[in-house]
């Protein structure tokens, strides 16, 4: 029998490498720039044509490379942050597997230009398909300038399951991110077809927050820092009034590397526990400083996931400065009062000033009834009359059958009335705690989700009113809000700003993710417009976030998550008392709707208690 194990080509085990390394244009630029950062550089600039699909170049004015090492770099496993196997349990830069560049050039056309500082003439390699094209002196700056174009021309079933432009860019923008607020001293850009939608310069931590994220985060971070033999832990955690539904900003870092990490994560939400409503996520930067012989980063090839040998007391610790940080809070609360073009008012100094207190003079001998005018007006001298039309009536006794029949008939109402009387119709529905309708039917009793069938209700009526021609009647509001968003936001929000204009928003975009809303859809005006539009962008993001077969499996595009978010915002809340009328609509207008039995999530929404399972409840067991 023939061997039939041999060793793979280094294209083929490459593309298998890049798999699991670069899985989309994200990654790509991630590794670049962590690389850039690695390398000591000042001002990183990244530049991206269609989402990365067509081009991604990263310009950084670090160290450079020789010629020797720019062609070593792109083979497997070549590296100069690690030398010895016990270097991984000390690792102070970004990258150290040696197996990014390598990827890269595996599924794209990679072109190279660096220089070093001591050197004259720098060099320019290309690369395409793993295969070394060519190799020259070319003039150019210190640093490295790499051009990454046609990403997977090789691959194209990952080329073919690359997500549209939109939602591309919306992760390449939240990697960029990550990356630029740990490093608030460094200059980064990002221009995307021709435009700069990313200019941070170098600052203060709260800077870069605000820089990223809008102003409004100035005002609602509390700063955290605690230092102990473990770890030291810094950065900010938000006010609980800043948390929100979703899409809330909760970040990790680990000696400058982003990590996701549920158990801290549940950590933060306890020391909020009480303090924001169910649901809702504040906002949060924590930076850990640890030995990195105590955690362990290689395991997992994105390197977000990261083992640390005490996670419970680190978990006690979070719990601990975070509550600190919310407590100084809220023992002194802060008074922002807004003083801009203000008039001063002078301190009152009483020795300076020549100021005598009013005086209260009145007239002792004076007597109203010595000096009533002659204009007064009296009571007439026939005041009987205007009484003689109710002194003819009868009066009837309040409390006579015949009296509560003419009330009741006149109310129409099953509620008991003043003197106790109810009418002698049962009403039709039965409202149980604020959040069920219970109803009779044929088969038994049928419960009702009040808040989930009103969602499945006004989904359908935004879906037709969306498609209809003309789309939704807005209501203007008296005073405009304006909103400001991050840039992966603003891609998020420049995307679906027709289907918002067909559901009745009124936005204008006054640039750099700013934009101003003079409108909401008709019948939300109790419903703060700011916060719904912040729901609807996470729900679109998260809905872009979903990998093909569980979208697939909602069926809900991305309009229908717009009208799904709208409809969970002015659905009938939990705990509303309403009347047999109201709940008689609700009712009508769920059986009216293409699907009773769930809501558009795929969340149930009635279900049928059967009569014989009733009248099992009521017979005796033998």
């Amino acid at each position: 029998m023939s061997d039939i194990i041999r060793l793979l080509p280094d294209s083929v085990a490459n593309q298998i490498a890049a798999g699991e390394v670069i899985q989309r244009p994200a990654s790509v630029i991630k590794e670049l720039v962590e690389n850039a950062v690695d390398a000591g550089a000042h001002t990183i600039n990244v530049i991206v044509v269609d989402a990365g699909r067509t081009s991604i170049q990263v310009i950084d004015d670090g160290c450079g490379m020789s010629p020797t090492d720019a062609r070593l770099a792109f083979e497997r496993h070549a590296t100069s942050k690690i030398q010895k196997a016990d270097d991984l349990f000390a690792l102070h830069t970004m990258g150290f597997r040696g197996e990014a560049l390598a990827s890269i050039a595996a599924v794209a056309q990679v072109e190279l230009q660096t220089r070093m500082a001591n050197d004259e003439i720098g060099t320019q390699l290309s690369i395409a398909g793993s295969k070394v094209i060519d190799q020259q002196p070319v003039a150019c700056p210190v640093g490295c300038n790499f051009r990454v174009e046609n990403l997977f021309y090789n691959v194209p079933a990952r080329r073919k399951f690359l997500k549209s432009n939109a939602t591309e860019l919306n992760n390449i923008l939240t990697a960029y991110e990550r990356i630029a607020l740990v490093y608030p001293d460094l200059h980064f850009t990002f221009h995307h077809n021709g435009a700069e939608l990313l200019n941070l310069r170098p600052g203060s931590l709260r800077q870069r927050i605000t820089d990223v994220f809008g102003k409004q985060y100035a005002q609602d971070l509390l700063p955290v820092e605690a230092d102990t033999v473990m770890c030291r832990v810094t950065g900010f955690v938000s006010k609980p009034e800043a948390a929100r539904k979703k899409g809330g900003q909760d970040y990790f870092f680990v000696n400058g590397r982003y990590m996701k990490h549920p158990y801290f994560h549940k950590a933060v939400m306890t020391a909020y526990e009480r303090l924001v409503p169910e649901g809702m996520q504040p906002p949060y930067f924590l930076y850990f400083e640890i030995n990195p012989s105590d955690i362990d980063v290689n395991i997992h090839p994105t390197k977000t996931e990261i083992k640390f040998e005490n996670e419970q007391a680190i978990w006690q610790l979070i719990v601990a400065v975070v509550r600190d940080a919310i407590g100084k809070f809220c023992e002194i609360p802060s008074i922002d009062f807004d003083t801009v073009d203000k008039p001063e008012i002078p301190i009152f100094d009483p020795s300076r000033d020549n100021i005598q207190a009013p005086k209260v003079t009145y007239n002792p001998s004076y007597n109203p009834f010595e000096h009533t005018p002659a204009s007064s007006r009296r009571a007439p001298s026939s005041w009987e009359s205007l009484y003689e039309e109710l002194l003819s009536e009868k009066p009837t006794n309040p409390a006579s059958p015949a009296s509560l029949t003419s009330q009741t008939s006149l109310t129409g109402s099953s509620e008991p009335s003043l003197f106790g009387a109810v009418s002698d119709k049962s009403p039709a529905h039965y409202q149980y705690k604020g959040q069920y309708i219970m109803t009779a039917v044929k088969s038994g009793l049928m419960i009702i989700d009040q808040y989930r069938a009103d969602v499945r209700i006004l989904f359908e009526r935004y879906a037709s009113t969306g498609s209809a021609e003309g789309g939704a009647s807005s209501q203007r509001l008296l005073f405009p809000e304006t909103m400001q968003l991050s840039p992966s936001d603003t891609v998020v929000m420049e995307q679906i700003l027709p289907e918002l204009s067909a559901l009745g928003f009124d936005l204008s975009p006054l640039g750099g993710g700013t934009f101003a809303v003079n409108g909401i859809p008709a019948g939300l005006e109790g419903i703060e417009p700011i916060s719904l539009i912040q729901q609807i962008l996470a729900d679109v993001t998260d809905h872009d976030a979903m990998d093909g077969a569980v979208s697939q499996a909602m069926g809900l595009s991305v309009s229908q998550s717009l009208h799904l978010s709208l409809a969970r915002a002015a659905a009938i809340p939990y705990g509303q008392v309403l009347s047999n009328e109201e709940m008689e609509n609700i009712v009508n207008s769920l059986f009216s709707c293409s699907n009773v039995n769930y809501t558009p999530d795929g969340k149930p929404i009635l279900v049928i208690l059967p009569q014989t399972d009733i009248d099992a409840l009521f017979t005796p067991k033998r």
